[in-house]
């Protein structure tokens, strides 16, 4: 199936949507942005659900930024629809800004200020009273683990710090939706654990995300739904399973086995009679096999494999990660 018709077909089934089911937060449709004679971003349709976790993953130069600014208020689309809670981002500027928290790769920190006072400015810019910006500052700062650097200058955090630090002013106006462009850009294993976890919480916390990023097992980890796109076009949107199915004409299974070699030899007969392909086992006991087909024909080996008295006590779709459904999907297109 090719990477397109793969695309389409996810966006249909997600468009669609159940009967009653909830508006998304962010819908996009035929977003167009043009930088000279480049499309930056080519008739992009996206939706991120209400309450998810939503990677928004590409290549340097696939449109991610472009995307995320045109949903943050921050860039005019040159054709296209765009929609945060119902709000149009263009017409209704102030509206959206109000159930947005936006962090960008790189921002600037205002030196000769403390933690608490860079919030408490983010605070007094949004309007919040004096009582609860205090009290959001400290809330913030316990969040993001900076409560013992309350009164230090933001010039002397580290890196990791002032991405946490970024991230607790993103949240000062208690937003519904996060926009994360690269909050991991920069930083060291140790801050991007730390960072990772915060997310999570938020998560937890009923915020909705949408985030992109180049470490993408790490997105394959906090992530709901994602997006894949390549020169400016949506190649894929869903669940990582959704996109792996509709990309893909074959499902590749594997079965750990009891029984030894004979065992063994008795598996891979019947996955052969199955019609499946690339069939191996392993020395532990492990039977890989590749079937034409979905999860229907995967179900129905292993009834098989039961029925022919093979002993199986695990038995599961074996993919990669994040990193090869997106080599699967992308071409290496660069605008």
């Amino acid at each position: 199936m090719s990477d397109s018709r793969a695309g389409t077909e996810v966006a249909e089934r997600h468009d669609a949507g159940e009967p009653g089911a909830a508006a998304p937060a962010v819908r996009v449709r035929g977003l167009v942005k043009r930088y000279g004679r480049v499309r930056a971003v080519d008739g992009l349709d996206l939706d991120v659900p209400a309450g998810a976790v939503f990677g928004l993953i590409g290549p340097n130069g696939a449109g991610k930024t472009t995307t995320m600014l045109a949903i943050s208020t921050l860039l005019d689309p040159d054709a296209g629809a765009v929609e945060v809670f119902g709000h149009d981002p263009v017409r209704q500027r102030r509206a959206v800004r109000r159930l947005i928290g936006w962090m960008p790769d790189f921002f600037g920190l205002y030196e000769g200020l403390s933690c608490a006072e860079y919030l408490d400015f983010f605070g007094a810019a949004y309007g919040l009273p004096g009582p609860l910006r205090r009290r959001q500052t400290a809330d913030l700062l316990e969040l993001v683990e900076l409560t013992g650097k309350r009164d230090t200058d933001v010039a002397g955090l580290s890196r990791g710090m002032q991405q946490r630090l970024g991230l607790a002013r993103t949240l000062v106006h208690d937003p519904r939706l996060l926009v994360l462009d690269e909050p991991a850009s920069g930083l060291d294993p140790r801050a991007r654990v730390d960072l990772r976890e915060i997310v999570r919480e938020l998560a937890r916390q009923g915020k909705t995300i949408l985030i992109s990023s180049h470490i993408l097992a790490e997105l394959g980890e906090l992530c709901d739904r994602v997006a894949i796109i390549e020169a400016g076009r949506m190649l894929a949107q869903g669940t990582a399973a959704e996109i792996r199915q509709a990309a893909s004409a074959t499902v590749a299974v594997r079965a750990r086995l009891l029984g030894g070699e004979e065992s063994q030899r008795r598996a891979v007969a019947v996955a052969a009679e199955a019609g499946a392909s690339a069939v191996r086992t392993e020395p532990d006991g492990t039977l890989h096999a590749e079937l034409p087909g979905g999860q229907d024909e995967a179900a129905d080996l292993l009834a098989a494999l039961v029925g022919a008295g093979v002993r199986v006590v695990a038995f599961d779709e074996a993919h990669g990660g994040l990193e090869e459904l997106f080599l699967s999907v992308t071409k290496g297109v660069v605008r």
